[in-house]
């Protein structure tokens, strides 16, 4: 006698339930799930590190002379005043004003230039003229002091800020004329070719069309040649002699004795200095970003 033999066949898992959809309008990120400390932390010591400096120096500038207190109650404005006038700030202050819109003037005008006959124009050696451009900037500028000063003694420039202003120029003019073209590059070469269709010769079509669209890039090339004429110590230091003709780095140098500092006004002398970039930088940063990235996209 044979039983059927019968098969249990056990249930099957019920299927999971579906994952919820992501809300509309939002998009899940990476860093949503890490914990947040681990992203202020890092951050608050890095201000730390970086702010702690800045108020140690206002400290020194606005505190009495001979107090020892951390917070600077009650404040004094003495020694702005002392290294304004006593110390010649004022002279040095408007060479380096001078120096620095010199510099961006001249490194703007010769880097756009430059940096369109790169972008728009082909000739033999270009590439080899690019990697020119990019090994410059591997040089210091202490291997090129006795040239210069060679160079503007014969052109008896020596102890002028027309010295300062060319070296200066010559300085920042690889890495702008790179920048700039990079930049050129990415404005399409058909609005030019639509210019000239409509009766505009090459230049008033580069004035009318594409130089609009260059200002977040000349914005980044003039401010980063201003400041860094602006704060440059080494060629100041060594092509100019007189008082009347130095810069801010070299005033501030001068406020260091063989035996002794004068903190209160070496402080004060580096918040005048820092003052003047720090206001441009406020004030062009959106430009500023904007035009380095466009100008690294190409090139």
């Amino acid at each position: 006698m044979t039983t059927a033999a019968t098969c249990t066949r056990s249930p099957a898992p019920e299927a999971a339930a579906p994952a919820p959809p992501p809300a509309p309008g939002r998009r899940r990120r990476a860093w949503d799930e890490v914990p947040r400390w681990q992203i202020y932390l890092p951050l608050g010591v890095y201000l730390l590190f970086t702010l702690v400096p800045f108020y140690w120096i206002l400290l020194f500038a606005v505190r009495p002379s001979g107090s020892t207190s951390l917070v600077p109650w009650p404040m004094t404005g003495e020694h702005f005043v002392k290294v304004w006038t006593e110390r010649s700030f004022a002279v040095y202050f408007q060479n380096s004003l001078l120096t620095g819109l010199a510099v961006l003037v001249m490194t703007t005008v010769v880097a756009l230039a430059g940096g369109y006959a790169l972008a728009r124009f082909d000739f033999r050696l270009k590439k080899g003229f690019m990697l020119a451009l990019l090994c410059s900037q591997f040089v210091p500028g202490a291997l090129l002091l006795v040239p210069l000063f060679e160079i503007f003694a014969s052109l008896r420039m020596i102890n002028s800020l027309g010295s300062i202003i060319i070296a200066e120029t010559v300085f920042q003019l690889p890495l702008s004329m790179i920048l700039i073209s990079g930049f050129i590059k990415n404005v399409p070469y058909s609005l030019e070719e639509a210019a000239w269709v409509d009766g505009c010769n090459r230049f008033s079509a580069f004035r009318v069309v594409v130089l609009p669209l260059l200002r977040p890039g000349l914005i980044a090339v003039g401010s980063f040649a201003f400041v860094h004429a602006w704060n440059h110590f080494l060629f100041a230091l060594m092509f100019l002699n007189n008082q009347d003709k130095q810069t801010i780095p070299v005033g501030l140098n001068t406020l260091m004795g063989a035996d002794s500092v004068d903190l209160g006004a070496l402080a004060a002398g580096g918040v005048i200095a820092a003052v003047p970039v720090v206001i441009v930088f406020a004030f062009i940063q959106k430009w500023l970003i904007t035009g380095f990235s466009a100008g690294a996209v190409k090139g």
